[in-house]
């Protein structure tokens, strides 16, 4: 969380402003209701991280850029996400590399949407990009799908021996 202070002007005969102070949580989604998220498409297969972030450090100050990998090739899927620290620079980026050429191909730019966040969050087989390991949900998981299939073994053989009598 970060600490903002909100400048109120007092209703009373002074006009000396007063600070409120209000507490925020920032979030990823924030940085897309903020605008500072640009969705880039159409990459290169050459292209890499410090690449995009050079195409894109001129309209402003970045925070991150995230190139989605497949695992299976081990390379980016063809586009990205670069945050910017200003919206307003995200929107000048937009303006001037919607349709530009990067190693050859033209570049789709625009503002990041909502249903794009899972492409950056997740790796785009439906997993989280964090490890399994590090929550206890995937444990318990494993031990209920064993189970199933302990069950359901068991069922079979039961089954099976049923048949054969």
């Amino acid at each position: 969380t970060t600490n903002r202070f909100i400048i109120t002007m007092a209703t009373t005969t002074s006009s000396t402003p007063t600070t409120t102070p209000t507490t925020t949580t920032t979030t990823t989604t924030t940085a897309l209701n903020a605008k500072r998220v640009v969705y880039v498409g159409g990459l290169a297969a050459d292209a890499n991280e410090p690449l995009v972030r050079a195409a894109f450090v001129p309209f402003g100050p970045l925070l991150s850029v995230q190139l989605p990998l497949d695992y299976v090739t081990g390379r980016h899927r063809g586009f990205g996400f670069v945050e910017f620290q200003d919206a307003d620079d995200a929107a000048e980026s937009v303006y001037n590399r919607d349709g530009a050429e990067l190693l050859g191909r033209t570049l789709r730019v625009s503002l990041a949407q909502a249903n794009q966040l899972h492409k950056l969050l997740h790796n785009g087989h439906g997993a989280a990009a964090s490890a399994v390991w590090t929550s206890d949900e995937w444990f318990q998981q494993q031990n209920r799908t064993e189970s199933e299939t302990d069950g359901a073994r068991q069922d079979a053989e039961t089954i099976q021996q049923a048949l054969q009598e």
